[in-house]
């Protein structure tokens, strides 16, 4: 393994031993945002050798059931997740992932971008969910790593103008550096303020709205933001159970869509990547070695910076 990125789920696991359902009972090998170099093959693998370097698609389906089948094998419900229990992740010195889920990096890929695929492959599902294309008017709640990363790929799929709401300035800000169009520091406005100035810095209500906290202030804001006709993805997890004015939301038509994951994503992730049509290098704002991995898990639960990314190979001194 090479670089590893620290996700809130991993904080979350690490404090709490519990993502709703997911109940860590046992010791678990964090991390699924991952990329390293290939060092053993298994004797029916005719796409990879060793020293190929690879990006990991953490999530591997056991069976082929109806959702392999129709190609949304990221809702097979028995499906292998790293660092979700009782699977183990990959933030280890050598770790052993499927073939077909290990994607080859072009030699101008880095490996850090490898491992900002799985973020990246997010908001590829979430904005494809979303169906933002050319000219949409996007409203993205949120501006951690999950939040930006929206932002970029609306930005590449067309969207015209995106507007993006945290309490953080300096969040807001790295939204701005990787291409938001407008930004909204919220402090003590209610949901429906908040919708309202949404609104008037686009000129219009959001056909798309992107939510991507788990809050329920945000959620209502998301709803009450969204033009009618219009398009609210569930992205962020938060409490199972949400108070939200559904009503609104019906009477106006407005399709409200969760995502899970993702499916189908790496190749196109890889692809822009190496075109260069996109940039995450801005994402990634701390490093650490492996050996200091409890120093970089308090720096994420901190909040502090944008993306922490951890060094497994001391032998690398490339990025």
């Amino acid at each position: 393994m090479h670089s590893v990125g620290i996700c809130g789920s991993d904080v979350h696991y690490w404090q709490h031993g519990r993502i709703g359902d997911f109940v860590v009972k046992d010791p678990m090998v964090l991390g699924h945002e991952a990329s390293g170099t290939v060092v053993k093959v298994g004797s029916g693998v005719t796409h990879l050798k060793p020293g190929d370097r690879v990006a990991i698609e953490p999530g591997v389906p056991r069976e082929m059931d109806e959702f392999c089948k129709s190609g949304r094998y990221n809702l097979s419900p028995t499906i292998f997740f790293c660092a979700t229990p009782p699977d183990d992740g990959n933030l280890c010195r050598y770790y052993k992932h499927s073939a077909s889920y290990c994607y080859k990096l072009p030699d101008n890929v880095t490996f850090e971008e490898g491992a900002l695929i799985e973020p990246l492959s997010v908001g590829i599902h979430a904005c494809k969910r979303a169906g933002v294309t050319l000219g949409s008017k996007v409203f993205v709640s949120g501006s951690g790593p999950i939040g930006l990363v929206n932002v970029i790929i609306a930005k590449m799929m067309g969207a015209a103008a995106v507007v993006v709401t945290d309490l953080s300035a300096s969040r807001l800000q790295k939204a701005k550096e990787v291409g938001a169009d407008f930004t909204i520091q919220v402090k003590n406005e209610t949901p429906q303020e908040v919708a309202s100035k949404v609104e008037s810095v686009l000129g219009c209500m959001p056909e798309i709205t992107v939510e991507c906290t788990g809050v329920q202030a945000c959620i209502q804001a998301g709803i009450y933001a969204t033009r009618s006709g219009g398009t609210l993805v569930l992205v962020g997890l938060g409490p199972e159970m949400v108070t939200v004015p559904i009503v609104n939301a019906a009477v106006r038509e407005v399709d409200i869509r969760g995502i899970f994951r993702y499916c189908n994503t790496w190749p196109v992730a890889i692809a822009l990547l190496a075109s260069k049509r996109i940039n995450v290098k801005p994402l990634v704002t701390h490093r650490f070695p492996l050996e200091k991995a409890l120093e970089a898990f308090e720096t994420t639960k901190r909040g502090e910076g944008v993306k922490v990314m951890l060094k497994c190979d001391p032998t690398d001194q490339n990025p």
